[in-house]
């Protein structure tokens, strides 16, 4: 059986590098919407779990050591950026290649990965898929920040499902994180592909959700505020969700304000 959402992994990291293949150091330095983080604050954030992800599944032991610096940083500074910072040396072009190349080199042996295997992580262990998923889930939404800052439009598709399904099926997650009682039935969802299909998800028909699929996988990432978006949320349980998504593990964290991401242009850029 082959983990197809290695190479959706691969196609998502490749789309991204694309985008900034070209940028010089100084450019690579530009500030993002996202908590002020520069692209090579980008590229080193996802380099650094792209590393563990790949860890899980090839050296245990290696892994639970970065885990284990990341904890440290967390509890002496409140942040992961310390460890992160650390375990990487290189800046700008050089990081740039470093992290397109270990994708390169890892998504073909994910390919082969059997799908159901159990790897180690942060928290609870995860399956390969999900695992898998959740870095082609990174990048698609911290290359949000980046396709924002230099005023691009990315060119979405399917591949996009894996993200959609990873969201709902964190819906229990995005109440338990913040505190509020999980609804026993998940709002029925109507999400138009990029393709053009229809997605559908759930079962509550009094509670519904619909619009573009790009757009829910935006919210469920913390990448749109959801008054910023196409999507109609009907019923209290989905206009809940749609206030508290979230489908990344960590504390709670609060969605962008309305209006606080969006594409910039030449005149932001002054």
């Amino acid at each position: 059986m082959t983990l197809t959402q290695a190479d959706d992994f691969l196609t998502e990291s490749e789309t991204l590098h694309a985008a900034i293949a070209d940028l010089s150091d100084a450019e690579l330095r530009m500030t993002t919407q996202f908590k002020d983080w520069s692209i090579e604050d980008v590229l080193l954030h996802l380099h650094f779990w792209n590393i563990a992800a790949d860890l899980s599944a090839t050296d245990e032991s290696t892994l639970q050591k970065q885990v284990g610096a990341v904890m440290a940083s967390l509890e002496d500074t409140g942040s992961m950026r310390g460890a992160e910072n650390a375990a990487i040396t290189e800046r700008g072009t050089a990081l740039r290649s470093l992290w397109i190349n270990k994708v390169r080199d890892m998504a073909p042996r994910w390919r082969d990965m059997d799908p159901k295997a159990r790897l180690s992580w942060v928290g609870p262990s995860m399956s390969a898929r999900s695992s898998i998923t959740a870095r082609q889930m990174e990048t698609w939404a911290h290359g949000f920040e980046i396709f924002d800052l230099l005023g691009k439009a990315r060119i979405e598709e399917d591949r996009i499902k894996n993200i959609v399904v990873l969201g709902v099926n964190t819906f229990g997650w995005s109440h338990q994180v913040h505190s509020l009682p999980v609804p026993e039935v998940m709002p029925k969802l109507s999400l138009a592909a990029p393709s053009g299909d229809v997605w559908s998800f759930g079962e509550d028909t009094e509670n519904t959700i619909s619009g573009s699929a790009v757009d829910f996988a935006a919210v469920v990432t913390q990448t749109r505020a959801f008054a910023d978006t196409s999507l109609i949320a009907t019923g209290n349980v989905a206009q809940t969700w749609m206030a508290n998504a979230q489908c990344f593990a960590g504390p709670p964290e609060t969605p962008p304000a309305p209006g606080s991401r969006h594409r910039l242009s030449a005149t932001d850029h002054g």
